[in-house]
């Protein structure tokens, strides 16, 4: 047996458990939620093709829920892109506390999940410490999850949950980049947003792409909060497709649920698979 061949061996074995963990409990539910979307009903297994998808796309709550995932998603990427990579300019400059602030920026991700759902159940509850100020300046307490609030409430949420994260990502990609080429830039008379455009955006790119990737993917996930601090059936401007795939599983209606599943997974990989070329065509051009 040659060197080549042990070594391919050898990777098969310390992949092999990771292999098999994925293929068990990845690949085939996901392989099987593709035939359910293709029947009719589980008990009978009447293969119906495309029709379950054609029924979703005229399902008023799944256009609904689709409506607000995609605006609330094109909200806060950039918001929260912008936002975070401010505050690691600031933080990468010699500033007092600057330890203090990262600290606390981050301390976000180790706080349970149940625990920030509480709190800010608590801030935007009727009777809640924020509608108590507000009526001590003189104004009207607010229900805040059952009105159009609650899209800015849970984008707060999102904001607070994951501009932490963020921030140390391009915090990272910021020290990276060598600080001659800053000197050099203000010999040659470079003022700082030129430096910023033609210096740390260029150099930043990878960090900015991947950045994106994670914020679109955790935009996703902020139906634990929601659920958790609005319930099954929130007001109409949060529900998500993540509510609508939920309730779907509760009453077990394994056509919907895997549909519109394999619906968002299939529009994920599009949109992944444009930015990276995205990505690949901008590489090409600096480079």
């Amino acid at each position: 047996m040659n060197l080549k061949k042990k070594d391919y061996l050898t990777c098969l074995l310390f992949l092999g458990p990771s292999l098999m963990g994925f293929f068990i409990f990845y690949l085939m539910p996901f392989i099987g939620g593709i035939y359910y979307s293709l029947i009719d009903n589980i008990n009978c297994y009447h293969f119906v093709g495309l029709h379950n998808y054609v029924n979703l796309l005229h399902n008023a709550a799944f256009l609904k829920a689709s409506l607000n995932t995609i605006l609330f998603t094109s909200i806060c990427v950039p918001l929260i892109m912008v936002l975070s990579l401010c505050l690691a300019l600031l933080l990468n400059k010699n500033i007092r506390g600057k330890k203090l602030f990262r600290t606390a920026f981050i301390s976000s991700l180790v706080v349970p999940v149940a625990s920030v759902a509480l709190f800010w159940q608590i801030i935007f509850d009727i009777s809640g410490p924020l509608n108590a100020q507000i009526v001590a300046w003189g104004g009207r307490p607010v229900d805040w999850m059952n009105s159009d609030w609650a899209r800015i409430v849970i984008l707060i949420v999102y904001l607070w949950k994951n501009v932490g994260y963020n921030m140390i990502l391009f915090l990272a990609g910021l020290q990276n980049i060598p600080k001659d080429y800053y000197e050099l830039a203000k010999l040659e008379g470079a003022n700082p947003w030129q430096q910023f455009m033609g210096i740390t955006l260029i150099y930043l790119a990878p960090t900015l792409f991947f950045v994106l990737i994670i914020s679109i993917i955790n935009s996703f996930k902020v139906f634990r909060e929601t659920y958790l601090i609005a319930g099954d059936y929130p007001h109409d401007s949060i529900y998500m497709l993540q509510h609508y795939i939920n309730n779907s599983f509760t009453v077990l209606d394994y056509q919907k649920l895997t549909s519109a599943a394999i619906i968002i997974a299939t529009l994920i990989c599009i949109l992944i698979f444009v930015l990276f070329r995205i990505e690949r065509k901008l590489n090409n051009t600096i480079g």
